[in-house]
């Protein structure tokens, strides 16, 4: 089990990034936009660098719904393959099967 700081961390960082993604969105738009001005873009670029660093959606960690662990996530369940092997074993996850020979 993930330390529940590291999980809290990374659910304020989602909650801050959704928040934030209009406003970055636009800025980032304006900075790479050829035609606009060199002092117009360098000035989106300054309000760019003047927002939060955890409001980028890129600082935000695919996380195991169920153990949070942060490492060997598949996005197509949501788990850590941990949970994926224990899962599949039981049954639990329609149409996976854990293979023997």
């Amino acid at each position: 089990m993930a330390k529940t700081s590291s999980v809290f961390k990374n659910l304020k960082r989602a909650k801050m990034a959704e928040k934030f993604a209009n406003r970055r969105q636009k800025l980032k738009n304006i900075v790479m936009d050829k035609n606009a001005s060199p002092e117009e873009r360098f000035q989106a670029t300054l309000k760019l660098a003047e927002l939060p660093r955890n409001s980028a959606k890129i600082r935000f960690r695919n996380r195991c719904k169920v153990t949070g662990r942060s490492r060997s996530y598949y996005r197509k369940f949501g788990v850590s393959r941990v949970e994926l092997r224990d899962m599949a074993s039981f049954g639990e996850i329609p149409g996976l099967v854990k293979s023997s020979w």
